[in-house]
């Protein structure tokens, strides 16, 4: 027969209790029924969570027990795991405790306890009213977890970081005196239950990292007008942010991020104003940021990236002056880098690549920021010489030029530095040396000149070096591979012998394209892969730079791909942080371009009207074979380059994405495009040269227009300025006649449909040439046009909202953004969103135009800023019929009516609506 073990250990629970008294006297003991005190011991000893503890009279001063004035225990938090007993805790991790005993318990802690179940018993705990099972492996079982809604005095409820599944229990609707609810890091699934809506005590809610769907409804939330933490994050949550977010007015965090949430940002998300924490990351949210973000003047971090944000940053977040964090990376941000930018001195964390900013980098923004990244952009000019105590920066991929200031060895907290793919020129400065923190440097593809620094030598925790496709001379440092785990010099005229000391953390080594000399050293072996080619004075078969010979060492290197996620496995366990940065430089690393060995000709090749003939291969050496450092713009469809020819003249090339190029029914709607593009001979629209559609690369060549898009002519402050009444009519007017052009005057028509202030481009003179026709449809008067929705949001028609007939009228209104836009210097969403309301219509029109150049004093500049503003006003009618044609427009510029006798500082938006001063259409 086997006794239980807890028979003994109750056997001597009662000793312990009930202890003999007389010594040498024999009592009989007599087991009767335990109180709820001895209960209550008894469940702690057979928890085996306390074994290292012996004095049971002394339970109530164990490590996380807290009892009453009567010894009855309130409060149980779990010790610590040396304290475990692992036979007996298996037995509570496999809720072999009934807490039904704890009848007096207030708090109940069993967080990272290993339990496999809901512990036994917890529904009796009614006067339970903290609660805490978080970091488990609990999973949903029958009745639980939703019979814990019967504990009705529960404030906070934490079961994170489980593995329950199913939906949210409806029982919980029963909890109404929450304050804390924390689901997260579970299974659960559905879409929110509308019992949140019953815990209107709620200060604390966290759903995120869960499988829930579906809308975020605004009844859901309508009664938690305390809630200060909301984090719905990680979820697969859809449709619109509820404006109704907006009444909760006690957040002070937001998090939507990680789901599949569209539209715009609501503008009643500024009412938050106590609001330190949004993150709407990883969404496909569109748009524009809304001003009413600048009323968030608490808010610390603010985070959009990783969606389809696009407009300019808007300059009421000036008022943002508590921010530390600002991610809005990997949106269609337009525009320059503010100025004021600078003026939020607690601003430690700016993220802003992959977007289309353009413009100059402002000269004191690195002084007081840490962590910098502004890649994948359009900017232009210098590094600023104002730099700070950085710790992190990117500026690759952008068209910046100048030297490498020598200011920038001074940020002796500089871990990562990243000026890869610009054209930057001079040499690299000395003090790189004095970066004794840095981990990881890349500088390749610029102009750099001159040799390479020994002072890189004292980088020793420099893990990644990139330096190729430079113009560097002069030998390699013999200690430069001693420490490094990447390094890639090739391409560039490098001299000498290969160092011989290479450590054994080198696991990357490309020295190809150099003029190198000498022998192989040994350590060379020890590199997992190396790349030695076309050095034609190194002893050993690498003299060769045939494209055979580059096409077998492309191919070696993309064999080696499964090789370097090992060596970047290695490098994490190696080195730590170092391994994660060069984890990112292998991500970051492109393969080596390779010079084209296509045929003059290919599927289809066609230059026209150009002086001489173009070579295919003229365009992909004129780029580098595309290289970024000739992107002068993306748009959904393709890249631009600027490319110059051998004979002297630059031409532009619109390269279209792979996934375009390789999809049979667009390659269809290019050759189509193509065809109507080649009949179209006009002043105002770009000029396209010709077209190849060669082995599944495709790219228009057009003509180059120097002052590039009237975006950011607008945007940059110089040549915003420059840009006079006169010359923004000019502007306009170009505009309305390519457009009259393309409605009226083709057979079929073209609908732009895509008709922005980017997408109008700006010769020398200053003259306007309607771009991108990517999204251009022709129309068909025998078919119902119906297409999907296109176009950049803020210029697109109302009414292909509801409908997706695409007429010439979509365009119309297009076109009166964009006028409004040249006239104000600023998108005029909010403009627009107000044109209904009285206060907007008793504006005086002096006081929408531009502030950065003077108000027009000659009659006739007065006269046409007068006409172009009721043109627009016009255009921009919700009804589509109301609108004028763009050949009404066009010949409202032509005609130089005269209008009524008016004073400029007296006109209101209201008389340009009821058009009291021109009549358009008559003519």
């Amino acid at each position: 027969m086997v006794i239980p073990t807890s028979f003994f250990i109750s056997v001597l629970l009662l000793f312990a209790i009930n202890p003999i008294t007389e010594a040498g006297t024999h009592r009989k003991v007599v087991v009767s029924k335990l109180s709820h005190l001895d209960e209550e011991a008894n469940a702690l000893i057979l928890s085996g969570w306390w074994s290292n503890q012996h004095n049971i009279s002394n339970r109530c001063s164990w490590p996380g027990i807290h009892c009453n004035n009567a010894g009855s225990i309130t409060e149980i938090t779990s010790p610590p795991r040396k304290n475990y007993d692992s036979s007996l805790a298996k037995q509570g991790r496999s809720t072999g405790i009934d807490f039904s005993v704890f009848l007096n318990l207030v708090h109940l802690d069993l967080s990272e306890m290993g339990l496999y179940g809901f512990p036994k018993g917890l529904s009796s705990l009614n006067k339970l009213k903290f609660l805490n099972l978080s970091h488990n492996k609990l999973k949903d079982e029958p009745g639980s977890p939703s019979s814990l809604a019967n504990l009705t005095q529960l404030l906070v409820l934490d079961i994170s970081y489980n593995f329950i599944g199913g939906q949210i229990p409806n029982e919980f609707s029963m909890l109404e005196r929450l304050v804390t609810l924390d689901l997260s890091s579970n299974l659960f699934s559905g879409t929110i239950p509308l019992i949140f809506s019953h815990m209107s005590n709620l200060i604390y809610m966290n759903l995120s990292s869960n499988q829930l769907t579906g809308d975020l409804t605004a009844t859901t939330y309508a009664n938690l007008t305390k809630l200060e933490n909301l984090d719905l994050s990680q979820n697969g949550f859809s449709g619109l942010i509820p404006q109704e977010i907006g009444n909760l007015t006690n957040l002070l965090t937001l998090d939507l991020s990680l789901n599949n949430l569209v539209g715009p940002i609501p503008h009643q998300i500024g009412y938050l104003n106590r609001l330190t924490s949004l993150h709407l990351s990883s969404n496909s949210i569109n748009g524009s940021i809304p001003s009413s973000l600048g009323l968030l003047t608490q808010l610390e971090v603010l985070t959009i990236k990783n969606n389809e944000v696009g407009g300019s940053i808007p300059s009421e977040l000036e008022n943002l002056v508590h921010l530390k964090v600002l991610d809005l990376s990997y949106n269609e941000i337009l525009g320059v880098i503010p100025k004021w930018i600078s003026n939020l001195t607690q601003l430690d964390d700016i993220r802003l690549s992959g977007n289309q900013i353009c413009g100059y980098i402002p000269s004191t923004i690195l002084v007081h920021i840490s962590h910098v990244d502004l890649s994948t952009n359009k900017l232009i000019g210098s590094i600023p010489f104002q730099i700070g105590n950085l710790s992190y920066l990117d500026v690759s991929y952008n068209n910046l030029a100048g030297p490498i200031p020598e200011q920038i060895g001074y940020s002796n907290r500089l871990t990562f530095l990243h000026l890869d793919s610009n054209c930057f020129t001079g040499s690299i400065p000395s003090s790189i040396g004095l970066l004794t923190e840095m981990i990881m440097l890349t500088m390749g593809h610029n102009k750099i000149n001159g040799s390479i620094p020994i002072e890189i030598d004292h980088l020793l925790h420099l893990g990644a070096l990139d330096l190729s496709t430079n113009r560097l001379s002069g030998v390699i440092p013999s200690g430069l591979f001693v420490h490094l785990t990447f390094v890639d010099l090739s391409t560039n005229n490098l001299s000498g012998s290969i160092p011989s000391l290479i450590g054994k953390s080198v696991n990357h080594l490309d020295l190809s394209y150099n003029n190198l000399s000498g022998n192989i050293p040994e350590g060379i072996d020890s590199v997992q892969f190396y790349n030695l080619e076309c050095n034609p004075f190194l002893n050993g078969d690498y003299h060769n730079c045939q494209s055979e010979n580059l096409n077998n060492g492309h191919d070696k290197s993309l064999s080696t791909l499964g090789l370097v996620l090992i060596i970047v496995a290695s490098i994490l366990v190696s080195f730590g942080s170092i391994g994660i940065g060069i984890c990112v430089l292998f991500a970051r690393h492109r393969s080596r371009r390779l010079k084209s060995k296509a045929a003059k000709h290919g599927d289809l090749f066609s230059i026209w009207e150009y002086d001489g003939k173009i070579a295919f291969e003229d365009i992909v050496e004129a780029t580098e074979d595309f290289d970024i450092r000739y992107c002068i713009g993306t748009g959904a469809y393709g890249s631009v380059y600027k490319a110059e020819l051998p004979s002297g003249k630059t031409i532009a090339l619109k390269k279209l994405h792979k996934t375009e190029s390789e999809n049979p029914s667009f390659y269809k709607s290019f050759c189509k495009e193509v065809e109507v593009l080649t009949q179209i001979r006009h002043r105002n629209i770009i000029r396209l040269y010709g077209y190849c559609l060669h082995n599944k690369c495709m790219f228009l060549v057009y003509e180059y227009l120097e002052r590039g898009s009237l975006f950011c002519n607008l945007a940059n402050e110089i040549e915003a300025q420059e840009l006079n009444w006169s010359k923004r009519v000019n502007i306009i007017k170009g505009t309305s006649y390519a457009l009259a052009y393309m409605h009226h005057h083709c057979t079929p028509p073209i609908v732009h449909r895509d008709i922005t202030t980017s997408n109008i481009l700006l010769n020398s003179e200053l003259d306007a040439c309607v771009s991108d026709f990517g999204t251009a449809r022709l129309l068909d008067t025998d078919s119902s046009n119906l297409t999907i929705l296109v176009g950049t949001y803020g210029y697109v028609a109302p009414e292909l909202a509801y409908t997706i007939n695409v007429t010439t009228k979509c365009d119309v209104y297009s076109f009166g953004v964009v006028a409004l836009e040249t006239m104000m210097g600023h998108h005029p969403g909010e403009f627009i969103s107000r044109l209904s309301k009285p206060s907007t219509q008793n504006l005086m029109v002096k006081d929408v135009l531009d502030s950065r150049i003077p108000l027009p004093i000659l009659e006739k500049d007065m006269q046409d800023v007068v006409l172009v503003m009721t043109l627009a006003l016009a255009c921009l009618s919700s009804d589509p019929k109301s609108r004028p044609s763009m050949e009404d427009v066009a010949n409202d510029f032509l005609a130089s009516n005269s209008p009524r006798h008016f004073s400029f500082s007296d006109v209101s938006i209201y008389q340009l609506m009821n058009q009291e001063i021109y009549v358009i259409g008559k003519n």
